[in-house]
């Protein structure tokens, strides 16, 4: 298992972290531990998110759920290289 991640893994981390961030705020919540409390999510670990930690997919699930916003919708922004990433 590797340890350290690649720097287009980082990239890509910090734009999970940016869009998260983005819907927040469109949904009205200008406090992050705000939103992580009201989800019953660690507010430390989501402010961790926001600023691009590595995050297991059923947490970003539980996130956007929490968002109301749906995978296919979160993705269809900022994510145009990610298919050419995962193809190779």
């Amino acid at each position: 298992m590797k340890d350290k991640l690649t720097e287009e893994e980082i990239i890509l981390l910090k734009q999970l972290g940016r869009r998260i961030r983005e819907f927040r705020i469109k949904r009205g919540f200008s406090n992050y531990e705000h939103f992580a409390y009201d989800n019953n999510i660690s507010r430390t670990q989501y402010g961790k998110y926001e600023t691009g930690s590595n995050i297991q997919i059923l947490t970003l699930l539980k996130i956007l759920k929490g968002l109301d916003v749906s995978f296919s919708e979160f993705f269809s922004k900022g994510f145009e290289n990610l298919n050419n990433q995962i193809d190779e």
